[in-house]
């Protein structure tokens, strides 16, 4: 018994550590985590207790059966809770006829595709060579592990 709280604990704690900086950023698909939310205690600091005891929230919550693990089940539960929020969040957000459904024009807008095109072409010729699109990948990597970009 004390091994499964104790290595509930230490999984807990390496979520919430480990994933600081994407709780900050609202996890990967997750609603936004404002810093009230983080700030338990109120005092204006979020402590390295405070992102601990939110990533041991987050494991209880995701351990539906209460026993300190987390199995492929549970895991997929909980994945499949938050792409239910994501996509409600995506079709309020973007819907804008409010028919309950993306068209293909409300997915992309134009505005949108043509920033990104933009930031991937940096030379700016209208054009996207090799080069720009294995930097641009290479920083897309480096966000997603959490690091500054690579130049």
């Amino acid at each position: 018994m004390k091994n499964t709280v104790f290595t509930g604990l230490i999984a807990a704690t390496a979520i919430a550590v480990a994933g600081g900086a994407v709780y900050a950023r609202g996890g990967h698909h997750g609603a936004p985590i404002d810093f009230e939310t983080l700030d338990s205690n109120s005092d204006g600091q979020i402590t390295k207790e405070e992102m601990q005891a939110r990533g041991a929230a987050r494991m209880a919550s995701a351990d539906t059966d209460g026993d300190g693990f987390l199995t492929q089940e549970e895991l997929e539960a909980a994945g499949a809770e938050r792409a239910r929020a994501f996509a409600s969040r995506m079709i309020e957000r973007l819907d804008a006829n409010a028919d309950g459904k993306l068209s293909a024009e409300e997915m992309q807008k134009p505005d949108r595709a043509e920033r990104r095109f933009d930031r991937v072409d940096t030379d700016g010729n209208g054009t996207i060579s090799e080069a720009e699109f294995e930097a641009a990948r290479a920083n897309m990597k480096g966000h997603r592990k959490g690091r500054a970009p690579a130049e």
